[in-house]
């Protein structure tokens, strides 16, 4: 089902930006394409001045850039840029690891991110958006336990990036990297209260997922 449906005429703007944004993050608007307002805003049922609004939302998440004369247009990623940004989630979401571990909340932790592999496990098999907000939804619930507010809101100025990088290779790649058991893994890590252990699992899937992108 296309994300891009015309909207209800309560909350729109912040409609548009969830459908925009799951647009973008689908794949359905691939990267590098030029935002056409006419089109969007026929298409979302709203008007051109609640579209830039939406627009210029996303383009500080990151998901949007502005090229010639303004226009703004799908962020298109390069490799480079994909290393980096897994390099840093996989630092981001060690340090959770750590701080999970060395504050003894492992048994406090154990159910919040079982229930959140329980909706990756729901989530496979339908569509690809709901796969993609369950993916983030569990690394989400894994930055955000430990109560960190410096460390979320990292996490957070990333999502953006995080979420171009996940089609940017196709959606094989991407349900790849996406995969339960993969996530377990990290989860089991964790629970074994071993630090150096856990953040070398947690760091290995980030570095894998970098590689399986942009091999």
């Amino acid at each position: 089902m296309s994300a891009l449906v015309g909207l209800d005429r309560t909350n729109l703007r912040e409609l548009a930006v969830d459908s925009l944004r799951r647009a973008i993050t689908s794949g359905e608007i691939v990267p590098g394409t030029h935002m056409v307002e006419t089109d969007l805003s026929e298409r979302l049922g709203i008007s051109r001045g609640t579209l830039r609004e939406a627009m210029r939302q996303l383009q500080q998440e990151g998901l949007l850039e502005s090229g010639a004369r303004g226009r703004l247009s799908v962020r298109n990623l390069d490799a480079r840029e994909i290393e980096d940004i897994f390099l840093v989630r996989g630092a981001l979401e060690a340090l959770a690891a750590r701080l999970i571990i060395s504050a003894g909340t492992i048994a406090d932790a154990k159910p919040v991110l079982h229930a959140a592999i329980d909706r990756m496990r729901d989530a496979e098999g339908g569509t690809v958006v709901a796969w993609i907000e369950a993916d983030l939804d569990f690394h989400r619930a894994l930055v955000s336990f430990p109560g960190n507010a410096t460390l979320v809101h990292q996490w957070q100025q990333l999502e953006g990036s995080i979420r171009m990088s996940i089609m940017y290779a196709g959606l094989d790649r991407a349900t790849s990297n996406m995969d339960t058991d993969r996530h377990l893994d990290m989860v089991d890590a964790i629970e074994t209260g071993d630090e150096e252990h856990a953040v070398t699992v947690i760091r290995a899937h980030h570095s894998q997922a970098a590689a399986t992108l942009t091999a």
